[in-house]
């Protein structure tokens, strides 16, 4: 017999066989069972948590997909979170942030790069000498601090080699707090304003950043750099992100690798006024468009300064500030 083109002895005259798959539901996993953690590293697609004092490994479930899972983060997690070698759990859902720390590698980057979240202070370490300070990079991480929301922190470490005057003189109108240090001295002042906060450090290389780290959290054994002494700079020492938490468990401190350069191309220029209400107050009668740097036409800053209502040296500061978005620090 035949029928169309195929007789009954050809093999494509049969139905091919369907093909069986499991219908699709919209149901998804409740995760009932899921416990908190906090991701304090991340390493090629690995996470290291904290749920409660355990250390657990665990990798991002694929209904995640894209979505990015960085330190700091507080997550949900299923699977055995013992903690024992050779165990994985399943980062199921990431809950909303409070605070993001971003950067770009330069300014003409579209590329963001999240640091870390849900941090609530920016702790920029800054040698005083052995390196010399750079005051480019110290406006660029303040610009960031603002713009996530989260209150800044001047830490200025081997006062031994210099006088701290001359630089806090520059950011003292900012009202940016600060404290000094110098490799072996006391440092409760520096805990005092860690303790109970999730603190990033961030700066340049061979500023002495590893040395605090260690100092806070002695069995933390991070690798201390030195400085070049012929281009001043230090070497890179910390090669990744990482949370430790302060001793007695009263906060976290989180050590990045030190940077040549903070990207702010995230940063809109016209949003940084809001991190200083006071000098918000004064933009009100700015001509539309106004960023309130210098050079402005009409610019309520100005006339503020010229009537006696603003502080000249806080306004320039902020300016310096806005300037810092536009300009490349070395």
């Amino acid at each position: 017999m035949t029928t169309g083109r195929w007789t009954d002895h050809d093999q494509e005259h049969y139905e091919r066989p369907r093909r069986h798959t499991r219908p699709r539901t919209k149901e998804r996993p409740t995760y009932d069972d899921a416990v908190d953690g906090t991701v304090v590293t991340v390493d090629r697609g690995r996470f290291t948590l904290v749920v409660g004092d355990v250390p657990v490994t665990a990798m991002k479930a694929r209904p995640l997909g894209r979505k990015g899972v960085v330190v700091g983060d507080r997550v949900r997690v299923v699977g055995d979170t013992s903690g024992a070698e050779g165990s994985l759990a399943r980062i199921v859902e990431v809950t909303e942030r409070t605070t993001v720390l971003r950067r770009t590698a330069d300014d003409d980057d579209p590329v963001e790069r999240v640091i870390v979240a849900n941090a609530s202070q920016l702790v920029v370490v800054t040698a005083l000498a052995d390196p010399e300070p750079r005051t480019g990079l110290i406006d660029r991480a303040l610009v960031a601090a603002y713009d996530a929301g989260m209150d800044p922190l001047l830490c200025l470490t081997k006062a031994d080699l210099a006088d701290p005057e001359t630089l806090l003189s520059t950011y003292r109108s900012l009202g940016v707090p600060w404290v000094v240090t110098q490799r072996g001295s006391d440092l409760t002042g520096l805990r005092d304003r860690l303790r109970g906060r999730t603190s990033v450090l961030v700066g340049h290389s061979g500023v002495g950043k590893s040395t605090l780290v260690n100092a806070l959290v002695p069995d933390a054994d991070r690798e201390i750099g030195h400085v070049n002494v012929v281009t001043g700079r230090g070497r890179h020492t910390s090669t990744s992100v990482f949370m430790l938490r302060l001793p007695g468990g009263d906060g976290w401190i989180v050590d990045t690798p030190g940077i040549r350069s903070f990207g702010l191309a995230h940063v809109e220029p016209g949003q940084l006024i809001g991190a200083f209400p006071d000098l918000d107050a004064l933009t009100g009668e700015c001509s539309r468009g106004c960023l309130h740097g210098s050079g402005e036409p009409e610019c309520g800053l100005d006339a503020a300064v010229a009537a006696g209502g603003a502080d000249p040296d806080r306004v320039e500061s902020f300016r310096r500030l806005l300037a810092a978005r536009s300009e490349t620090a070395w």
